[in-house]
């Protein structure tokens, strides 16, 4: 599994990370998280809202920072 956090590194966007890392350890998945700070890689998921989770290419949230309940959800296959 491939998870991308995009933002340019502000709070909330820092919030997300740790939230999203969290689930993967709490739910003992194996991923690969990479944060994506680059304003025209996010640009390129058609994302102009950040924080922003993108799991597997599929933009999951954007513009928000996302609940643990909905991380868990996209997680879970």
């Amino acid at each position: 599994m491939e998870i991308k956090i995009l933002g340019p590194g502000c709070s909330k966007c820092v919030k997300a990370e740790e939230l999203v890392r969290q689930v993967v350890a709490e739910e003992g998945i194996t991923a690969d998280i990479e944060k994506v700070t680059d304003i025209m890689k996010i640009a390129g998921y058609g994302v102009f809202g950040t924080p922003a989770v993108v799991i597997d290419g599929e933009v999951k949230s954007s513009g928000k920072i996302p609940r643990k309940e909905d991380i868990k959800s996209w997680i879970k296959k």
